[in-house]
Order: C-alpha cells, then structure tokens, then sequence
C-alpha cells in the first residue's frame, strides 16, 4: 500500500476558509475514490496559512475489479443433452465468454445461464490525474480571485504544487491557469527557512516540513497554541482571554507558533476594559490578560482592577527574532491605544443628548427613514410593549429612556472606528453623564441575544428595548416588502425573531404578539403612506414567520418533532399560537417531561383513538362541558357515567388554561386514563357506533368533549 501527497501552495490564505476547506476537500475526495472502488486506510486533510494538504494513507495501487453478471436464457434452452446450443453459444460470445464459462443459477422463474462479468480495476495514478483538477476546482469559499492571464479562480494565486505517490511525482494538469503551475516535489518550507524544499517522500512529508519551522497539522497547531496560552506561568491569579474564535483564527494565521508576552503602559488601563480587549482581540489578535477572581462590572469605565497591563502574542516568527516581535507589537498597540484614548476624550466633550439629533444624518434603510426616526418608532413600541406587559410607571418612563439613548453612539467617534462597541460604549458616556445604572445597563444589553446561545438582557429594561427594536425591524422591513429567503437574510430577521422569542420564554411573559402587530401595523401604515402594504396580508406573512421561527427554536432545544408538531404545526391556526407564544414553549416542554416520564403513552393511546372515532364531529372545538350536550338519560352502561364524571372534572382545568391549570389537566388527563380506557375496552364497555342513532351520537359527543379538551394541551393525532 502506498502514500499518496497533495499539496497546493498558496499566497497567504484568509484565516476564516481553513476549516471550510478541509470539510470540502475530505468529502470530495471520499466520494470520488468510493465512487471508484479505491481502497485506502485513511484521508488526512489539513491547511496552514500558505498551504493546503491532503494525504491518502494505505491507497492501493489498482481500482478493485468491477464485478457484474448478466441473466441468459432458461437452462432448457441453453443446453441439451450437456452441449451448448446456439442460443448459449450467441449469449457466451456476446460477452466474450465461451459457452463452459456460463453459470447455471436457479432464480424464482426458474433455471437460467448467467455470464459473470469481470471488469478489471484501472490504475489508481490514472484515476487521480483524473480526479485532481477537479478536486481543486471545486474548492470554494468568498472572494475567489484570478491572477496572471488565467481564467482559473481561487482564494489566493497558487504558487506550487506537490503531488507525490511514495517518492514519485504524479503529474496532471490544471486547466485555466496561465502561467502554467508547476506540479512535483518541491515545497516551500517556512518564510524564515529557506526558498524551497523538496519533499522525497509522501511518507515523510509532515516531519520534513516540521523540521523546517512548519507544522502542517492543523489540530496540532491549535494543540500548542492552547497550551502555550494556557500553561504561559504558573501564577493561577491570571486568566488568559482565549475565546474559541480567537484561538481558531491564531491556528490559521501561524505556520510556527511562537508565545510572546508584551506589556503596554498602565496609564492605559484608564479606558473600558471592551476597549482594551476589543483592539486586542479583534483588531490585533492578541490576547488579554484578565485578573483571576475579579467580579467583571459591565458597566466600569477603567480596567485597573480587571486586566493587567500586559498581553499574549502567538506569532509566526522565530525565537531568535523574539524582542523584535515584542517591541513591533507594543508599538502598535500603543499606538491603537493612543486613537482610543482620543476618540473617548473628544466623545465625552458632546452630551449624549446632542449625539442623538445627529442620527437624523443617517440613513436607516432606503424608505424607512434617519435612524432618529427609526429610535422614535422604538419608543413607541417601548411604550405599547410595558403597557401590555404591566410595567409599573417608573419602569415604563425607563424603558423609553433607554429607547431614546439606545442608539446615540452610532454617531461617536468611537463606534466609528470599532463598530464592535456598540451599546457598550454608549452605556459607558452615559453612566459618566450621571445616568442610573439600570437604564445605562438597559442601553448596554438591549442588543442582546446575537444568537440563540448568547445571554439575555438581565434587566427588564434591557429585555422591553430589545423586543422593541427587534419588533421594529420586522415591521419595518415586512412593510417595505421584503422577506427572507433561503440563506439570504440581509437584515437578520430570523435573528430578530428568534431573539423576540427568547426573550419571552425566558422572562416567561405572556405577551399577544396579535394585538402588538395589529396596533403597530396601523401606525406604520399613517407613518408611510407610501408604502405599498395591505394590513392583513402583511400580518399573516409575519405570524406564519413567526410560526417558523417557534418550530425551529423548539427543534434546537431538543424538543421531540412530534411534540412540536402536536402544538405549534401546521393544524394550529397562527393566531392562536401568537396569542401567548409563552403558551407554547411552557406546553411542549410539559409534554417532553410527560414522555420521559412515561405518563404520555397512557394519555395518547385513549385520545388518539377518541380523535378517529369523532373526525367528522359536528360539535365545535370550543365545546369543553358535557352538561348541556350530553344526555346522561341516553347511558346504558357504568362506563359512560364514569368517562361523563372524567370530563365534569376535568373541565374547570380546560377553560383559560394557564401553566397551572395545563399541569392539573395532564395529570387529571393522566389519573384518569384506565377509567377512560375502560369506555373502550373494559369489561363494562360499550360499542360506540351500535345502531341506535341517538346513543351513538351521545357517546360521540362523549368523546368530542374529551378530544375538546386535550386539545387544550396539544393535537394528540400528531404524536407518532
């Protein structure tokens, strides 16, 4: 079994396609070699910034033989007396066979010849050259681009190639490219080491490139670049600031990691610790240095007690050139630090109040007005959301507060240059304005969740802004007529969405997401008479949206797809599922629970099979009382009294259900499925569709007010 290398040697590659690329080219590659009926042990795919590689350990040197048969004529007619006849003859010489090498087969229609076909494999070098070009072409990722006078596109110009099978070079040919890419053994080692390096074997290739300052493997790199991170002291009173993407996007930059501490002037620990942190991480790629233990105030205005003055560095350098890393690195940071300091300074030299007249300069979307007026639209829906929610008086005037202020430092100076602090560093002026803490810290969070796993505002405050914002986006956007589709989201809707209900099941609010979007909806409508919507439509697209968003949230915490189907599916009218989407989340939990506890089976058997008997029933679904419908005169038997007796008691729990009352109905639902199942199937039962007209359809209503009422909790016919 032999080794075979790829190599592609590039311009630097942009750190964010690695992983992309190595998803890619793993999946290519197995498909095309299955699809061939190669066999190899194992597929190796890695990238550094200037190389992509992929070795196939244990690949043969042949395709497998391609085994096929084809079905002659019946045995009768192929041979007589144990010799061929024509028709055998003809059959054997169309697949250049002689006649003794048919095999007789005995199939369900009978004896027949059969011809075993035998294709042999091809060599594997030919197959590859084959499959090579395309196993780079079909590469993709943002920003392709062109070079020299070739049509070929990739993230960055190609530079060499290395294709090796052991230690000889399999050549092929990449169309489109102009001038022409070498392909052989020669790579490049590290930029410090040299210019070339030939690789002898495809076997050696990762501990030659190690030994010239390169290593190749991926994991291994993010291996050391953790552990040097980690492990950089033993002081415990340190902690590292290595997020994941940080850590991935160091992986993809370095080709050698090298650990270097630097350290910045401690008059700089005067700003924010997001500054800090925000040019560290997301402008240079360092790493921050916080203090073990500390209690991290969102809201602090200096970083004295939460970093030290100093900061981690994973560079692609050589320890010999290490105190020229050092000093280069401090430079810049000192520098990016400097316009920091000045931007803070003359962004303090404006109130906050002044800053917000300057949103009317700026454009919200094409249609939709200046970002001032979009902050009033928020204050409006602040005001109609803590009305609706029963804020007291105080909290309602502070939610507008923080409407009116949520947006002001779009127009600083400082989100100008570093657009990640938004709302953070707006909360900060005003909090040195001589703001209350709780409305700067609304200001703060009111951009929150980013995402399903991101944290939620803390405050209500923070929690009434955000859905003010983000019911602002949709209606906005909705009325302008545009729409999610597929994988574009420009605006983020799904995200607003999404964020709208998190909230709420967080808070566990029950908010009439109908009434909100009546309500607005008009007031968009005087707001842009221009614009081209009709009330009603607009709103069904929005609650079928919304219907979307609550299906997908419930299948990413793992909510059985049948349960959510049962409550949130596509036979629940979307009024009545926005009416409370609190509602929902709180039912479809309860059912999860009643599964794992295996109470649900008992309660799903008995309403199922009442939901079949009454399919057609002409009693409404809001019908919940037997009194009144049901003719206790017409019972014959123990078990109609009972099932009538079930449904007396169980009522009082179906009308305006609330999270109380749908754990009673369960559990009343639950205690009571014998004596339900006995209407059925006890020893007292009674045949419901018996020939009498009049007391079959008692016993049907029976069983319409017990589907009635399990509807309360969810549709049982959808449960699998």
């Amino acid at each position: 079994m032999s080794t075979y290398l790829l190599e592609i040697g590039t311009e630097e590659l942009p750190a964010d396609l690695a992983e992309s690329v190595i998803a890619q080219l793993d999946l290519n590659v197995t498909n095309d070699l299955n699809s061939s009926q190669i066999k190899f042990s194992e597929i190796r795919v890695t990238t550094t910034p200037r190389r992509i590689a992929l070795t196939i350990e244990g690949i043969s040197l042949y395709s497998e033989d391609n085994i096929s048969e084809r079905k002659g004529p019946p045995v009768s007619q192929a041979f007589h007396d144990g010799k061929p006849t024509k028709a055998a003859i003809g059959f054997a010489r169309r697949y250049d066979l002689s006649p003794e090498k048919l095999e007789i087969r005995e199939t369900p229609k009978g004896v027949f010849v059969f011809a075993k076909l035998i294709e042999k494999g091809k060599p594997v070098k030919t197959l590859l050259a084959d499959y090579l070009p395309g196993w780079i072409s079909k590469l993709q990722g943002r920003r392709f681009m062109r070079w020299g006078k070739g049509d070929f596109r990739f993230s960055r110009p190609i530079r060499w190639i290395v294709s090796l099978i052991d230690s000889e070079v399999l050549p092929f040919r990449i169309p489109g490219c102009d001038p022409e890419i070498q392909i052989g053994k020669i790579s490049r080692p590290h930029r410090l080491h040299g210019s070339t390096l030939e690789i002898k074997n495809a076997k050696t290739y990762f501990n030659q490139l190690q030994d010239v300052g390169v290593t190749v493997d991926r994991n291994r790199r993010l291996a050391n670049i953790k552990d040097l991170v980690l492990n950089h002291e033993t002081n415990k009173k340190v902690k590292p600031d290595l997020t994941e993407p940080l850590l991935n996007e160091l992986t993809d930059l370095v080709e050698s990691p090298l650990l270097v501490n630097g350290s910045f002037d401690e008059s700089f620990l005067e700003l924010p610790p997001e500054v800090l942190s925000t040019v560290m991480k997301v402008h240079q790629r360092y790493i921050p240095l916080y203090k073990e233990n500390v209690d991290f105030d969102p809201l602090s205005l200096d970083s004295r007690n939460i970093l030290l003055p100093s900061f981690l560095c994973i560079s692609n350098g050589l320890s010999s050139a290490k105190e020229n890393i050092i000093l280069g690195n401090e430079k810049v940071l000192k520098a990016r630090f400097s316009d920091a300091s000045f931007f803070i300074k003359s962004d303090l030299l404006i109130d906050s109040s002044a800053r917000i007249n300057k949103l009317n300069d700026v454009t919200f979307s094409e249609g939709l007005g200046s970002l001032y007026e979009r902050v009033t639209r928020i204050e409006w829906l602040v005001k109609l959301l803590t009305s609706k929610l029963k804020f007291d008086q105080e909290d309602i005037e502070k939610s507008v507060k923080v409407a009116h202020f949520s947006k002001h430092d779009l127009v600083s100076n400082m989100v100008g240059e570093f657009p990640e602090l938004q709302g953070i560093i707006g909360s900060k002026y005003l909090l040195h304005e001589g703001e209350s803490r709780d409305v700067c810290l609304g200001v703060l969070e009111h951009y929150k969740p980013k995402g399903s796993a991101d944290a939620l505002p803390s405050n209500n405050l923070g929690n009434a802004v955000s859905l003010a914002e983000r019911f602002e986006l949709l209606f906005s956007i909705y009325a302008k007529g545009e729409r999610p589709s597929g994988s574009s989201d420009p605006y983020a809707l799904r995200r607003a969405a999404n964020g709208i209900l998190l909230i709420l099941w967080n808070k566990d609010w029950q908010l009439n997401i109908n009434e909100i979007q009546n309500d607005a909806l008009i007031f968009w409508q005087q707001l842009f008479p221009s614009l081209p919507f009709e009330i009603n439509s607009l709103s069904n697209d929005l609650k079928e949206f919304f219907r979307q968003r609550i299906i997908s949230l419930l299948e990413e915490k793992d909510i059985d797809l049948d349960i959510i189907q049962a409550i949130a599916g596509d036979t629940t009218p979307t009024s009545n599922l926005l009416d409370d989407p609190t509602d929902v989340y709180f039912r479809t939990t309860l059912l999860m629970e009643m599964r794992k506890n295996n109470t649900l089976n008992l309660l799903q058997a008995v309403v199922t099979r009442a939901s079949k008997l009454v399919s057609k029933s002409s009693l409404p679904k809001d019908v919940i009382d037997p009194s009144g419908f049901v003719d206790k005169s017409l019972f014959e038997k123990v078990c109609e009294i009972e099932m009538f007796n079930v449904l007396e008691k169980l009522k009082p729990l179906a009308v305006n259900s609330d999270r109380v009352k749908y754990k009673l109905l369960a559990d009343g639902l639950v205690s009571s499925a014998e004596t339900l199942a006995n209407f059925f199937d006890g020893e007292g039962s009674v045949m419901v569709m018996t020939d009498d007209i009049n007391i079959r359809n008692n016993r049907l209503k029976l069983l319409t007010i017990l589907k009635n009422q399990s509807l309360k909790l969810a549709d049982f016919s959808k449960l699998s």
